[in-house]
């Protein structure tokens, strides 16, 4: 059972590589969004057209931008948003909203300062970790139902 997983969230850190490298092995394709902050930012003036005015100009981004994460999203078994420490991602927080509307399994990631802040998005997931590792954690444990060595969550 080959699992499809939408990774979603901050892109300021190296958290996707370490669940893709960590998930090396198991039965599972990745996707996510553009992570190239100015292609992603720009990639509707590069392609469509430059605009005189900044909404426009983001307007045309967040479009295109849309193709790919709604597309990802509803092919997606299981959706991981990370929420960073940097940043307000409020695309983050659309992306769960949406998962969570489409009846994905959902997997949020964040630090304690976050907890209170995302409650309600929190409450939304199947699970909530603070650590890539969990999430690789949680994959190895769906699909073949194995658990980590003793001593790394018991």
């Amino acid at each position: 059972m080959t699992l499809k997983i939408y990774l979603s969230g901050e892109i300021h850190t190296d958290w996707r590589e370490q669940i893709i490298t960590g998930a090396a092995g198991l039965d599972v394709v990745f996707d996510g969004p553009v992570t190239d902050h100015a292609a992603s930012d720009d990639c509707g003036v590069a392609i469509m057209g430059a605009e005189d005015k900044k909404f426009w100009h983001d307007n045309k981004g967040a479009n295109l931008n849309a193709i790919r994460t709604r597309h990802g999203l509803q092919n997606a078994d299981i959706v991981v948003v990370r929420f960073g420490d940097k940043y307000k991602q409020w695309n983050a927080a659309f992306d769960a909203g949406y998962a969570a509307a489409l009846g994905k399994s959902l997997i949020v990631m964040h630090g304690p300062e976050h907890q209170h802040p995302l409650k309600e998005v929190d409450a939304a997931a199947l699970a909530v970790v603070e650590e890539p590792q969990q999430v690789v954690d949680i994959l190895a444990y769906v699909l073949n139902g194995t658990l980590p060595e003793k001593g790394a969550g018991l």
